[in-house]
């Protein structure tokens, strides 16, 4: 059998997972724009957790920015 499994989240961890990537994202677009392009290409967003017990959550996004 192949597909994606899922598990349930705390609701809390889900919400700290999503304003890590529109966070990421927002920079992401901030810096593009500021070296004159108008897209990104190759979205790649990386979760790790840091810290001594894995308290801390970076999050990076990388990608390509282009004019179209």
């Amino acid at each position: 059998m192949t597909g994606v499994q899922t598990c349930a989240l705390p609701i809390s961890y889900e919400k700290v997972l999503r304003e890590g990537k529109e966070t990421v994202i927002r920079e992401l677009e901030q810096q593009a724009a500021r070296m004159g392009a108008n897209a990104i290409v190759g979205v790649d967003i990386d979760y790790n957790t840091v810290g001594a017990n894995g308290s801390m959550l970076m999050v990076v996004a990388t990608g390509t920015a282009v004019v179209l």
